[in-house]
């Protein structure tokens, strides 16, 4: 099967290619984290992640789950997830955005170790408790949260409650062309929420999906 027209081979190797050169020219470690999105064919699915685990030794560490929760749960996708587990992939979907503390439920019942934005788990402390326990850190996206209408405002924004509370935040952009800002920009907006760069970095290298080695030369 194809990708667009595109075999996976092809797709994967320019990736994990260009990760090598911008390690070789730039000095800048890059690993890689392949997104499905939900409403994919399931078979689709399931191929990719047999793909990627292929490409576990060039840089491909986890795989995501992306799109509109709205469209339909994680639970299809649970065999393309094991696909990945079992490979040595670690499961990192979108989660907690658009759809309630059900849909971060569900993703860390499949075993994700870390979240795409899942915001929303501070409305059900129980939940919020488990993802403290387990370390799980939530990749937060201020600005594209208040741009798609998921916090009304940045005073509402419930990043400093998710920190307040013992969770790992780090942040993020999303889509720097599409919500018009950088990651400079995240990091200021986050300052005004009480979160600063130290504390960011520090928990998303937590989280990090990277070799001791790697990890040992981000230590601050």
């Amino acid at each position: 099967m194809e990708a667009d027209g595109i075999g996976w081979d092809e797709i994967f190797t320019g990736y994990c290619e260009g990760a090598v050169e911008a390690e070789e020219r730039f000095g800048v470690t890059v690993r890689l984290t392949p997104d499905l999105y939900r409403g994919c064919p399931v078979e689709l699915a399931e191929e990719c992640a047999r793909v990627a685990v292929r490409y576990r030794d060039r840089g491909v560490v986890g795989l995501g789950i992306g799109g509109d929760e709205r469209r339909g749960p994680l639970a299809p996708y649970g065999k393309a997830v094991r696909i990945a587990q079992d490979g040595g992939l670690a499961f990192v979907p979108h989660a907690g955005e658009t759809a309630g503390p059900e849909s971060v439920r569900e993703a860390l019942d499949l075993g994700a170790v870390r979240l795409r934005h899942g915001i929303r788990a501070v409305e059900d402390p129980q939940l919020l408790a488990e993802i403290v326990d387990r370390s799980v850190v939530l990749d937060v996206c201020p600005t594209s949260n208040v741009r798609t209408g998921v916090v009304r405002d940045l005073s509402e924004h419930p990043l400093p409650r998710l920190r307040e509370a013992g969770a790992l935040c780090s942040i993020n952009t999303d889509d720097p062309a599409m919500f018009g800002t950088d990651l400079n920009r995240e990091h200021e907006v986050a300052a005004g929420l009480g979160v600063d760069a130290s504390a960011a970095y520090a928990a998303g290298l937590a989280g990090a999906l990277c070799d001791d080695a790697v990890r040992a030369r981000l230590l601050p």
